[in-house]
């Protein structure tokens, strides 16, 4: 290896009287005396301490700032006082010679290397750079490599072929912001990097490949959340010819939980087969279509004992939902703190009251349950010691900060959540529309490619009004971890015929639907097989194998929350010279 025999971690004391050559950054430095001091020598594979104590190297290491790159060729000896901490702390090395390979020009770092993290995560990301070089930051990078090797291999062997679709694409409505490229030579057009491969992995199918895959990067301007990245991220896209719901189970039932029991922070993952939620089920008894099945509690609708109590927020018209903790016996200050938080991440106020250990309610809005005391605690199976916590509104209000209580609760009392694992489940039958919020109208409530559970028969009915058209469910479906949603998957509607109904009832006809979506379109026409896919989040994976709860910390060179690249300062202007190329105009709006 040019600049070294070994590496940093290699070195034991078998090696002792060795000559080697040894690279790296000056992790720290201790000066002793005038003519003793001792480096910690660090590269990508470990550490290695280095004994000065001569008056020439001494020099050497004084003029230099730590993080500055040497190499240094000498001999192994056994160390005196001994670091177990460390592979390589019954060794060190005595220099012969100290070579500068890159000097570090700063007397001071933004940050200490090995305590990055503990930085502002602005200045973290402006020197990414040096916040890569902490080995905590650095292994969390080798574990995605890891994991997306393990990944590229098992698809391999479940007869997948990894196929790269084009990255400049055109523009089509898949539910988030493009990312628009101007073309150069079509004045006026654009180019738009893509949501997903959703259309070319269809379009393969159609072309007769049976099994495709890819660790596709997709591109969505959307904002920033601790568990999705503005700008680019990773999934793992596949497809399946001839294939069903159940197809599409048995492969990612294979191949994730050996992984995430390798990889993961947690030894424990679900095998197959997962657990199965309908979509609606999830949302009365979880408050979510992403649960947390490590958490034992559940929603109850509690609405028709609570709602005539005489509590304005339980008033006729208003849903009322329950989450009932057993063995509570946290203090009221708990109780404050913890559903201000509720509030703070669900939007909706939460209430409570609680069974205590001489079986009397008390507390929070016990004064108008007490008269319906009875009712109520047969209704819950109330037990001494039970904590009650309330949510009330319109449906989905009521159902979004019953859903919060479960998991803020479950994570904070003990014994209600097993955090040791990594527990799947499918979420399945969602809805295949919805009414728009902005809109008001008829919206498809996830993917338009989905096929209606069904077929034409369904939505034939819904067009003649037989049947309510939000009753209709789509053969799509949902991967969660750990109350994450790794992905959405479906089978694809590949009859032009169904495609073409599913989109009238959205107040799109043919010619719109050959407008948005040509070449898939034209393709079905000419013979296309079922075909099913789904597409796991790389990104997110990694995040929940590291125990992480941000993804930037996965993630190489992240951009920040506003979507911008401090290192590389992106985006930014460019020339008017670059801009009169592309015949592109910079209006300034005002305020």
């Amino acid at each position: 290896m040019q600049n070294r025999t070994h590496t940093c971690d290699e070195l034991r004391l078998s090696d002792a009287g060795k000559r080697v050559q040894l690279s790296g950054w000056m992790d720290s430095v201790r000066i002793v005396s005038a003519n003793l001091a001792f480096v910690i020598l660090r590269d990508f594979y470990g550490t290695t301490q280095v004994v000065i104590d001569d008056e020439e190297q001494m020099k050497i290491i004084r003029s230099l700032n730590k993080e500055s790159v040497i190499s240094v060729t000498g001999i192994v000896r056994e160390r005196d006082n001994k670091n177990p901490k460390i592979p390589t702390g019954d060794i060190e090395v005595e220099p012969e010679k100290i070579d500068v390979l890159g000097r570090c020009r700063y007397n001071e770092l933004p940050f200490q290397i090995n305590r990055s993290r503990e930085a502002d995560e602005s200045i973290r990301l402006k020197y990414r750079y040096l916040d890569l070089r902490n080995p905590d930051v650095k292994k969390n990078i080798v574990m995605r490599c890891n994991v997306v090797t393990a990944l590229r291999q098992a698809m391999n062997e479940h007869g997948f072929l990894e196929i790269t679709t084009p990255i400049l694409t055109a523009s089509s409505p898949e539910g988030a912001r493009d990312y628009l490229v101007p073309a150069r030579k079509h004045p006026g057009m654009f180019y738009a990097l893509p949501q997903a491969p959703q259309q070319f992995k269809q379009l393969l199918m159609t072309s007769g490949f049976d099994r495709y895959f890819q660790i596709a990067p997709c591109f969505r301007d959307e904002d920033a959340r601790a568990d999705r990245s503005p700008g680019e991220f990773y999934q793992l896209d596949m497809e399946m010819a001839f294939a069903t719901q159940e197809d599409v189970f048995a492969v990612l039932e294979d191949v994730l939980p050996p992984i995430f029991a390798q990889y993961g922070a947690y030894n424990r993952a679900s095998g197959a087969p997962f657990t199965r939620i309908p979509y609606t089920e999830a949302m009365e008894n979880y408050g979510s279509d992403k649960p947390d099945l490590r958490i034992d509690l559940r929603v109850q609708d509690v609405t028709a004992v609570l709602g005539g109590c005489g509590f304005e927020p339980f008033a006729e018209g208003n849903l009322v939902k329950a989450v009932k903790v057993s063995e509570f016996h946290e203090t009221r200050k708990f109780i404050d703190k913890t559903l201000a938080d509720v509030e703070t991440v669900s939007g909706g106020k939460a209430y409570w009251f609680r069974m205590d250990e001489n079986g009397e309610l008390v507390g929070g809005i016990s004064k108008f349950v007490n008269p319906i005391k009875e009712k109520v605690v047969e209704a819950l199976s109330l037990k001494a010691n039970d904590f009650v916590a309330l949510s009330a509104g319109k449906r989905e209000a009521a159902l979004k900060t019953a859903g919060v209580l479960v998991k803020t609760l479950g994570a904070a009392v003990p014994g209600h959540m097993d955090k040791e694992q990594y527990a799947f489940c499918w979420i399945v039958d969602f809805p295949m529309y919805e009414i728009g919020d902005e809109s008001g109208e008829l919206e498809f409530c996830h993917n338009p490619f989905s096929m209606p559970s069904g077929g034409l028969d369904v939505l034939l009915k819904a067009e003649k009004g037989e049947i309510d058209p939000l009753s209709i469910t789509a053969d799509q479906y949902d991967l969660v971890c750990n109350g994450v949603e790794l992905s959405s998957g479906a089978v694809r509607n590949h009859d032009p015929e169904i495609m073409i109904k599913a989109f009238e009832l959205v107040r799109l006809g043919e010619e719109d639907v050959k407008a948005k979506f040509p070449a898939m379109y034209n393709a079905f026409c000419y013979g296309a097989p079922p075909h099913a896919g789904i597409a796991p989040g790389v990104d997110r994976m990694v995040m929940l194998l590291a125990g992480e709860d941000s993804i930037r910390e996965i993630i190489p060179f992240p951009m920040n929350k506003n979507a911008q690249d401090v290192m590389m300062s992106a985006p930014s202007e460019v020339t008017q010279k670059q801009l009169d190329e592309l015949h592109i105009q910079i209006t300034k709006h005002e305020e």
